[in-house]
C-alpha cells in the first residue's frame, strides 16, 4: 500500500519539475511566465501520482499571479489521502530579473493537519533552531527575542546573523537590529529559504525575522519542524492593509490576535517538507542547463525519521522538457 512514508523520497519530484518551469524563463522579465510554467510542470508530475491529494493553500492569489486553485484536486484519485501548501516560486521576482536565491517549495501532510493561512496581506515571522524552542515569544520586544535567542546560542551578538526581506516595511526592525549590532542579511525574496536555513548550522544564519505571505509560513513552519527548531508566525497589520483584511481572515478561521507556532501549523508527526533551487542561493544552487538536459538541487527533510536529504537530480531531454511526457 502507498503511503506518505513510501511517497516521501518522491515529492521532490513536484519541486524539480516546477523549478525547471521556471528556470527556462531566468532574467526574461516576464514574472507571470516563471510562475505559469512552474505550475504547469509541477501539476503535470502531480497528475501521475498514486494519490488522493488537494493542494490546500498555493501562494499568488493576491497578486493575481499563475497558482494552483484552492482546494484543487491533484493526482489519480486513490491513494493515501494528503493535503499541500505549495509555492511552485518563492522568489518569482528573483527569477525573473535573474537574481539569487529562488527556490519551488512545498509541505505535505495527511489530510486536516496543516494549518491554512490564507495569501491575503503579511505574517509576522520568527525562525530559528532547536536552542531557542521555548524560550522566545512574539509578546517579547524585538530586542528580547534577539538576545535571548543569541543567549542559548551562547554566541555574541556581533557574531549573531539575523535574516530578513529587504522591504519598507522592516524599516523600523532594521533600524533596531542595527542598533543592536548583529549581523544582517538582507534578501530580495525567498524567506522559506531563509526560515530552513536558520535550523542548519553550516549556513551560519541564525535568526528569520519578518514580515511574509501565508503559505510560506506554512511551508517553512513544516521544514523547521522536522528540523528540530521553532517558527513564530502572527498576523501583521500594515500601514496599507485593506480594512476588511481582519474579518476575512476571521471568515476564513484564523485567529488574528494568537500567535501559531510550528506544531499548530504543521500538525502530528506525517510532515513532508520538499525544495528545489530555481536561481543559485545560499541554500541550494539554481537549475544548470546542459547540451543533455539540466542539473536540479533539491532537498527534503521529514517525521517521524526527521530525515534530512540533499540531491542532485540530472533530467535528460534534448530540445524541450516537457514534463507530461518525460518525468
Amino acid at each position: 500500500m502507498v503511503t506518505l512514508r513510501t511517497l516521501a523520497p518522491s515529492l521532490t519530484r513536484i519541486t524539480i519539475a516546477a523549478s525547471v518551469g521556471a528556470a527556462l524563463h531566468i532574467g526574461q522579465g516576464n514574472a507571470e511566465i516563471v510562475d505559469q510554467r512552474a505550475v504547469d510542470f509541477s501539476r503535470a508530475v502531480f497528475s501521475q501520482m498514486e494519490i488522493e491529494g488537494e493542494v490546500i493553500s498555493c501562494e499568488g492569489p493576491k497578486d493575481n499571479a499563475p497558482a494552483f486553485n484552492r482546494r484543487e484536486k491533484v493526482g489519480i484519485g486513490h491513494g493515501p489521502q494528503l493535503d499541500f501548501v505549495i509555492d511552485p516560486v518563492d522568489g518569482t521576482t528573483a527569477t525573473s530579473k535573474g537574481r539569487k536565491d529562488a527556490i519551488s517549495a512545498l509541505a505535505c501532510a495527511p489530510r486536516g493537519r496543516l494549518q491554512v493561512l490564507p495569501d491575503d496581506g503579511y505574517y509576522f515571522k520568527c525562525a530559528t533552531d532547536y536552542h531557542s524552542k521555548d524560550k522566545i515569544s512574539l509578546d517579547m520586544s524585538l530586542e528580547e527575542i534577539v538576545k535571548t535567542t543569541a543567549e542559548e546560542k551562547r554566541m555574541q551578538l556581533e557574531n549573531f546573523t539575523v535574516i530578513m526581506l529587504e522591504r519598507d516595511r522592516h524599516l523600523n526592525l532594521l533600524k533596531t537590529l542595527r542598533k543592536l549590532g548583529v549581523r544582517i542579511v538582507l534578501i530580495q525574496d525567498g524567506d522559506i529559504a531563509a526560515s530552513v536555513a536558520t535550523c542548519i548550522p553550516e549556513t551560519g544564519i541564525d535568526l528569520l525575522l519578518g514580515a511574509g505571505a501565508g503559505p510560506e509560513a506554512t511551508i517553512g513552519a513544516t521544514a523547521v519542524k522536522c528540523l528540530g527548531g521553532t517558527m513564530l508566525v502572527k498576523v501583521w497589520e500594515g500601514k496599507k492593509d485593506d480594512p476588511k483584511r481582519l474579518e476575512r481572515l476571521v471568515e476564513e478561521g484564523v485567529d488574528v490576535d494568537k500567535t501559531y507556532c510550528e506544531k499548530e501549523l504543521a500538525r502530528g508527526n506525517e510532515l513532508v517538507f520538499a525544495a528545489s533551487g530555481v536561481t543559485k542561493g545560499e541554500l541550494l544552487d539554481g537549475v544548470r542547463f546542459t547540451p543533455y538536459g539540466a542539473v536540479v538541487n533539491s532537498l527534503s527533510t521529514r517525521l517521524p525519521s526527521a530525515t534530512f536529504e540533499t540531491s542532485t537530480t540530472l533530467l535528460r531531454f534534448k530540445k524541450h522538457p516537457v514534463y507530461d511526457l518525460l518525468i
